[in-house]
Formats: structure tokens, C-alpha cells, sequence
């Protein structure tokens, strides 16, 4: 069976092979409740779906509208095995509690590198998702951009102090970045992006190198507040 938690998911775990992200649109902060609550018993309802997955999570956005969905595979291969099963029942029961989702993107990615203080205790009170799309696959200008941020996160002369982790993962298209960040709290986010600088960053070279990358088309920031998470009983 699936049992609740109130922990936030380990995004370095080694086990992970297949990270998933999803978008729901559901329209008002009053859905946003009424489908995670709709999610949570429909999945602690029946039996976990499969030994490949190790964890769902679920973020309600702040933008009032939307959700983020965060699933933790062993491969893509477990993946397709629970949707040729299970996942249409699950949606289809979501659906019918709360009618009119709209299911607006899934992405397949991998982690690549991930930054973040060994043994802090601070508990995540805002999560970050930046989404960078590139113009065409390349799987070398993915990997090399991240390389860039974490030059100029290296280089950093003014890092806010909220800032708690930031988690690179590259699609396997070769055509996104996706950092899920976890920062102390939302106000600590725009503190950060209200600082001097384009963006979260002081206006160093570095800086100015990784947002005028050649082939980058766009970069999004999203705000997204832990609702639900799911792992195995």
C-alpha cells in the first residue's frame, strides 16, 4: 500500500534511474486541494503499483492553478509497466472526483549534478523549479551549461543565505535543463531574484555567461509548495 510523508524527497538518491515531472492544471487553489486530496486516496486505496517506484511527490503551485508531480523510478522500463496497468484506473478515478484536469506536459529526465551543503538540516519551505529549453537536442550543451552554473555558483560573491540545494537534471531529448532548488522559504526566493544582478546571482561574467548561453531559448521560474508525498508501505 502507499504510505504518506511528510519528507522531502532525497533527489540524489542513487537508486533513482528514471526522474519523472509532470504539470497538471486545475484552475483554483480549491481544486489544487480537492486533487491532492483526490490523488492521496485514490493511491492509499490500493496497492503500491510496482517495485520500480521508490517515491511520488506532489506540489501545489503557487501561481494557485497548478501542480507539480515528482516521480522517483528505478527505470523508464518500470514506468511504461505501470502505465500499460495502472495508471489509467488511477486517472480515471482522479478525474471523476475532481472533472476537468488538464495534463499539460511529462518529462523524462536524469539527475546530473546536484548542489548542496553536506549534513544541513534545514526542511525545504519553498520549492524552486527553473526549466531551461535549449534550440535542439544536444546532450553536450545540456551537461556543458550546467558545468557553467556551477562555475558561477563557485564563483558567487554575494550568495543569499536561503538558498538550500539545487538539483540539475537533463532531459533525455537533450532539449531541457531542469533545476528543482529548495530554498528556506518564498520570501527568501524573492529576496534573492530582487537582489542586484539578472536574476538569481550577482552580475558577474559568469553569470552574464550562463544566461547569455548560445542555443538558449528560454528559462521559466516556478514556485511550487510540497502538498503530498507517496512511497511504499
Amino acid at each position: 500500500m502507499a504510505r504518506r510523508t511528510d519528507t522531502h524527497p532525497d533527489l540524489t538518491r542513487p537508486e533513482v534511474g528514471a526522474p519523472f515531472f509532470s504539470t497538471w492544471r486545475v484552475g483554483t487553489p480549491l481544486r489544487q486541494k480537492r486533487s491532492v486530496e483526490a490523488i492521496a486516496g485514490t493511491w492509499e486505496g490500493r496497492p503500491w503499483p510496482a517495485d520500480g517506484l521508490l517515491g511520488y511527490y506532489v506540489y501545489a503551485g503557487q501561481d494557485a492553478s497548478t501542480l507539480l508531480h515528482y516521480s522517483q523510478w528505478t527505470s523508464e522500463q518500470a514506468y511504461e509497466a505501470f502505465v500499460k496497468v495502472h495508471r489509467q484506473e488511477r486517472n480515471d478515478e482522479i478525474d471523476t472526483a475532481v472533472p476537468g484536469i488538464e495534463r499539460l506536459w511529462l518529462g523524462r529526465y536524469r539527475h546530473y549534478r546536484s548542489a548542496r551543503r553536506e549534513g544541513d538540516p534545514r526542511i525545504p519551505g519553498c520549492i524552486v523549479i527553473v526549466d531551461i529549453e535549449f534550440e535542439g537536442p544536444d546532450p553536450d550543451r545540456q551537461r556543458a551549461w550546467v558545468d557553467a552554473v556551477f562555475e558561477a555558483l563557485e564563483g558567487e560573491p554575494n550568495p543569499h543565505p536561503g538558498g538550500i540545494s539545487g538539483h540539475f537534471h537533463l532531459s533525455t531529448d537533450g532539449t531541457r535543463v531542469l533545476n528543482y532548488a529548495e530554498w528556506e522559504s518564498t520570501q527568501a526566493h524573492i529576496e534573492a531574484l530582487a537582489a542586484p544582478g539578472n536574476g538569481i546571482g550577482s552580475a558577474t561574467e559568469l553569470w552574464r555567461r550562463v544566461q547569455t548561453w548560445p542555443g538558449l531559448r528560454s528559462s521559466t521560474v516556478s514556485r511550487y509548495d510540497h502538498a503530498l508525498g507517496l512511497v511504499p508501505d
